[in-house]
């Protein structure tokens, strides 16, 4: 009798989760065996696909710009994911605190996250124009820090510096927000027990704070990193300049001379130095 309600019970949680079972499956394994496949074919859209088996791997590691493109994106998500941190965790830190206005300055702090992506791109890209650019404008003319004006995001030697800039301006709010919830729920006897014993505040937030922030900001730099090695959107709206992996797996599988066989190949590259990285996160970091 109790095999048979554990078969009943069982089947009916299988039954359960089939459905997300298949949604899984459908939109997350079958595209990566798709893109497997399509890598190991010189797909055409005119002819039949022929088998080139890794001849498509090889042309990608072999070209220059390939590499280029991983050393931008390495810059990219490091300065994205440590400013985002370390401004998230600072503002935490002075919102946590007691002071007039404390709930509407929290709720104002959030407003850079909850913009659409798109209105606030251009706004950016209004503040950093050459000619009009209330930036040049201001280190020009006003304060002398530049001789003359120049294009700031048409150069992708310092348009890497304003993409990070707008990656940390943009997202920090949620590194605040879920540190925030965090440094509310570490309990005040520990301070005041800290501070008894003659700890000042550097180390009462290296030994207490910090200790309790491990897990969440390990959690927050594995999401950013996920996150900014994977953006698209706002580099790409935000300058014609700045290749990073996912952008110039666009151009390569869709704009100009359309190579789907090597985008496909780009795309398992990509896929898998995210899967090693986070491998390597989860076993140092988090001693999984």
């Amino acid at each position: 009798m109790n095999r048979s309600l554990q078969q009943r019970e069982s089947t009916l949680g299988w039954t359960l989760i089939l459905p997300s079972v298949v949604i899984i499956l459908s939109l997350i394994l079958y595209p990566i065996v798709s893109n497997v496949i399509s890598s190991l074919f010189n797909v055409s859209l005119m002819e039949k696909d022929t088998f080139v088996g890794l001849e498509n791997y090889r042309e990608v590691v072999s070209d220059i710009d390939f590499w280029k493109a991983v050393l931008v994106t390495v810059a990219y998500v490091i300065g994205t994911t440590l400013g985002t941190v370390l401004v998230g965790l600072g503002i935490a830190l002075v919102m946590n605190k007691q002071f007039p206005l404390r709930g509407l300055i929290r709720s104002l702090i959030l407003l850079p996250y909850v913009a659409p992506v798109f209105s606030v791109v251009y706004a950016w890209k209004f503040i950093f124009d050459p000619v009009n650019g209330i930036f040049m404008d201001l280190t020009v003319e006003k304060l002398g820090i530049f001789s003359q004006r120049f294009n700031l995001i048409g150069n992708p030697d310092t348009a890497i510096w304003v993409a990070i800039a707008f990656s940390i301006w943009k997202y920090f709010p949620l590194t605040y927000l879920m540190i925030l919830s965090r440094l509310q729920a570490i309990d005040n006897n520990l301070y005041e027990a800290a501070e008894v014993d003659g700890a000042n505040r550097w180390q009462q937030f290296r030994y207490i704070t910090l200790p309790e922030l491990y897990f969440i900001v390990g959690s927050i730099v594995l999401l950013r990193v996920i996150w900014n090695f994977n953006k698209f959107e706002d580099i790409y709206l935000l300058t014609d300049n700045l290749k990073v992996l996912s952008i110039y797996t666009y151009f390569k599988a869709f704009v100009g001379i359309i190579d789907l066989g090597q985008g496909s190949a780009l795309v398992i590259l990509q896929f898998s130095l995210l899967i090693v990285f986070i491998l390597i996160y989860l076993k140092k970091v988090l001693k999984w």
